[in-house]
């Protein structure tokens, strides 16, 4: 028997899923690509994928959508292989062995005074305001992972996409939106609009929380629930916020000092991004997947650069070493339309 076991990755429209799926189980994949999950699974819906050839008696990889899911997801993905098969479409890169690195000890040593910098450098920047009618942009680079494993013998591949870009366009309050992933999707990206959006991660809920970082952390935590580790989850939605939304600029300093007070988080002295920059990460074990979920600051800037999640005990046959996910952070910014790329005169920040 094959198993397509792994997770997802980030955000979509989280009131048609829910019309869609039933009440998922408790989940078994890594929180922090809940809701990259949800927006692949409906960009798989416009395509179907491409992947290396299996052996005989193995069913084809399709990408990052094919995880050790709950049974919403499993639904979700049953939905997509229907619709995917019909819809007229693009072909994806193949995808290639995911890559594998010496796993680095985390420490709490410097945890305090590693916060401090990285709060006071995201003080210190200049962030542009959206007004009504804009929206924020950001532009990265990501590469997502599926596994292929056989439960018959245990003998599990893992592969990776490769680097490719991403663009994102979000109005302030999360109801419009558009996802351009190329190689992914149609041509010309997919709407996100949505009358129902995720509050917590829209440009206005953020303008509304308290500066302190022990209220903030707070109102965080009042937005999970379930029986996942809540401290991961709390984790795993400010790092959702550092990667792809815009922080006012009255709450950067507290995000970073909320997200230093989750247990469990911890600083590794060395962490690549996407595009193989060096640096300092603040990072969290997930105890459920196995997974640490790290985000990059430059050394010395403190500046983030992008995102890495590492297989750090095996699980589902992924081999600890594992890099799971990969992003960079090429371009934040304010422009006056959906689809807009900035220009000369736009913020950026």
């Amino acid at each position: 028997m094959i198993r397509n076991s792994r997770r997802r990755t980030e955000p979509l429209d989280h009131a048609e899923l829910a019309r869609l799926l039933p009440a998922p189980a408790d989940p078994q994949l890594a929180a922090s690509r809940q809701d990259l999950l949800e927006e692949h699974l409906m960009s798989e819906i416009h395509r179907p994928d491409h992947a290396p050839a299996a052996s005989p008696g193995r069913r084809p990889l399709r990408r990052t959508v094919l995880f050790a899911a709950p049974v919403a997801a499993a639904a979700a993905l049953a939905l997509v292989v229907s619709l995917s098969n019909s819809a007229g479409t693009v072909a994806s890169p193949q995808p290639v062995k995911a890559p594998v690195v010496q796993i680095e000890e985390g420490s709490t040593v410097q945890l305090a005074s590693t916060v401090h910098a990285i709060a006071a450098a995201a003080t210190a920047r200049t962030t542009p305001q959206p007004g009504p009618g804009q929206y924020i942009y950001i532009k990265s680079q990501v590469s997502f992972m599926a596994t292929r494993h056989n439960a018959d013998t245990g003998e599990s591949v893992t592969w990776v996409q490769p680097l490719h870009d991403r663009e994102v366009w979000k109005s302030p309050d999360g109801t419009k939106g558009w996802l351009d992933e190329p190689g992914y999707q149609d041509k010309g990206g997919i709407t996100l609009d949505n009358d129902e959006p995720r509050k917590q991660l829209s440009y206005t809920w953020l303008a509304a929380q308290p500066a302190d970082p022990d209220a903030f952390l707070k109102s965080v935590y009042s937005t999970v629930s379930g029986t996942r580790d809540h401290d991961q989850q709390a984790f795993n939605e400010i790092g959702s916020i550092i990667r792809e939304q815009l922080v006012p600029s009255g709450l950067a300093a507290s995000l970073y000092e909320a997200a230093g007070k989750i247990p469990g988080v911890v600083v590794v002295e060395h962490a690549q991004d996407a595009s193989g920059r060096d640096g300092i990460a603040l990072a969290r074990l997930d105890p459920q997947t196995g997974e640490r979920s790290e985000w990059i600051f430059d050394r010395d800037s403190h500046q983030y650069l992008g995102s890495r999640g590492v297989q750090v005990r095996e699980v589902n046959g992924i081999k600890p070493g594992t890099v799971v996910e990969r992003t960079t952070i090429l371009t934040r910014a304010v422009v006056d339309a959906k689809n807009q790329r900035p220009g000369a005169g736009q913020a950026t920040a």
